[in-house]
């Protein structure tokens, strides 16, 4: 009975890792089709526009998403934090929050009859207490916005 007692813990966290790790290449896959779905929507930071692209309309366009950490990546970014240096193990956490931001954003601009998002930015903010005690994040938000157009004789490239 002992023995099954101290064995259940590891079987845990190793189902845990087994499952975050298969949502998150689910999530990846589902990004990329949604990326390619969302190609239509120019989205980039200019300081001018090309001349001879003319404006009709514009407006503030945002896409945000709140996504949080595996347990698994909490317990290994935490570890990591007690020695220090990259927590890279987080690193697809953000990258996924941001490519799903920035597919919501344009989405909501195609929505709205918009063709072109120029002077787009990314705000990232921790959200989520992990703990009672005010320490820790458990999930991150990401913001994109932008300035949505519509082009009446959009140059093609």
């Amino acid at each position: 009975m002992e023995f099954l007692s101290l064995a259940i813990a590891p079987v845990m966290f190793l189902g845990a890792w087994i499952a975050g790790s298969i949502l998150e290449r689910r999530h990846l896959d589902n990004l990329l089709l949604l990326e390619s779905g969302s190609k239509g929507t120019l989205a980039v930071t200019v300081e001018d526009l090309p001349p001879d692209w003319k404006v009709e309309s514009c407006e503030l366009v945002m896409g945000n998403v709140v996504i949080s950490q595996d347990y698994f990546k909490r317990v290994a970014a935490s570890i990591k934090g007690i020695f220090g240096g990259n927590l890279g193990v987080l690193e697809p956490l953000l990258e996924r929050a941001r490519r799903e931001a920035l597919i919501r954003m344009k989405g909501v601009a195609h929505a709205r009859g918009y063709d072109t998002i120029i002077n787009v930015r990314i705000e990232t903010a921790p959200l989520a207490r992990a703990r009672g005690d005010g320490k820790g994040t458990a999930g991150v938000e990401i913001l994109a916005f932008g300035t949505a157009i519509l082009l009446s004789n959009k140059r093609k490239a």
